[in-house]
């Protein structure tokens, strides 16, 4: 049976040009009474209605390099195809616009007037698709779910942090984004048994725990506002070598406090310890009430200004080191990959300021 409605062929016998393959495969028209007619019309029909006769937007970008170059070898060289490809997919175009574009002969090529006018159009319309394209696959890559972040201190109201973030937010504004606060005792423990996903912490970081280093900063001494040491510009470690340091709990990585309670002293002496802190708030106690002194990043004098507690400079001491840390099974996560990748934009267009507890 056969179907009702007009039936399309293309013809390719003897005396009839052969179709073109840029032009598609329809070229005659058959009604219902036999009757033929050219595919022309068929063909204004089709562009009105935005089928394949309207110009590829391939054949725009060939267009645009061939106005650059003016010479059709080198255009196609570029364009990495053959250069009878590249003249017939030029042809076909000027056929679908119904206008020559190029002059050409022997020893040149160059724009016709109509050439000229549609250069600025067609490279609008590459432009468009390109940001078509764009769109599209940012929309295939959006990161869904949600990530959580944890925060020792006061690292996420850093301006780096809160650039990574805002920036991983732009990315992808589908992720939801928990940030939490670390305190001392647990922040290495909340990372590596899954309580978070992502942290910013300050150095040193124990090994198997994957980082990317965001910044460095002097460290300072925290002291009694009634220390005689107090209104000092700056001291040494051996000027602070009789006062005890807060401690932390066990469950704290040793060589992380250590390296902030500067144990063992350059001279090798070891540190006298004062009571047991579990938080920031709790370390500032001590330090006010005179029980305790403590090392932190110099960026606590702006995020933690505190009666009864002063910020002296240390001279000979090392920086600290802030960094996003993750676990290494981790590291394919789209999420994971992608506050990585918010991290390394942010470093490379902003210079970074230190970190703080």
């Amino acid at each position: 049976m056969r179907r009702c409605g007009p039936i399309l062929t293309a013809h390719t016998g003897a005396g009839k040009e052969k179709p073109d393959a840029d032009r598609g495969p329809i070229d005659t028209v058959m009604g219902m009474d036999g009757s033929t007619r050219d595919g022309q019309a068929g063909s204004e029909r089709a562009s009105a209605t935005g089928s394949a006769r309207e110009p590829s937007v391939h054949q725009l970008r060939l267009f645009l390099v061939l106005a650059e170059e003016l010479h059709f070898g080198y255009a196609a060289q570029r364009m990495f195809i053959s250069q009878p490809a590249f003249s017939r997919q030029i042809r076909a175009l000027e056929r679908r616009l119904r206008v020559q574009l190029l002059a050409r002969s022997s020893r040149r090529v160059e724009l016709t007037p109509a050439g000229q006018a549609l250069l600025p159009e067609a490279r609008t319309a590459v432009e468009a698709m390109d940001r078509v394209r764009h769109v599209a696959q940012t929309q295939v890559r959006q990161i869904q779910g949600r990530l959580v972040i944890g925060s020792i201190g006061a690292e996420a109201q850093q301006p780096y942090t809160r650039a990574v973030l805002a920036e991983l937010r732009a990315r992808h504004p589908a992720l939801e984004l928990d940030v939490c606060s670390l305190d001392i005792a647990r922040h290495v423990l909340a990372l590596t048994e899954g309580e978070v996903d992502v942290a910013f912490l300050v150095s040193p970081i124990p090994p198997g725990i994957e980082t990317l280093t965001l910044a460095t900063e002097p460290r300072v001494a925290c002291l009694s506002a009634d220390d005689p040491l107090a209104g000092r510009t700056s001291v040494t470690v051996a000027e602070l070598a009789e006062r005890p340091v807060v401690e932390v709990p066990p469950e704290c990585p040793r060589t992380w406090w250590n390296f902030w309670a500067v144990d063992p002293r350059p001279n090798g002496t070891p540190v006298r310890y004062g009571p047991v802190v579990h938080d920031v708030e709790g370390l500032f106690l001590a330090v006010a009430h005179g029980e305790a002194m403590a090392f932190l990043p110099a960026a606590a004098r702006n995020f933690y200004p505190r009666p009864g507690v002063h910020y002296v400079e240390v001279s000979d001491l090392s920086p600290s080191t802030a960094a996003l840390a993750w676990m290494p099974k981790n590291n394919a996560l789209p999420a994971i990959c992608a506050i990585r990748q918010a991290a390394r934009a942010v470093a490379q267009r902003t210079p970074s300021p230190g970190p703080g507890l």
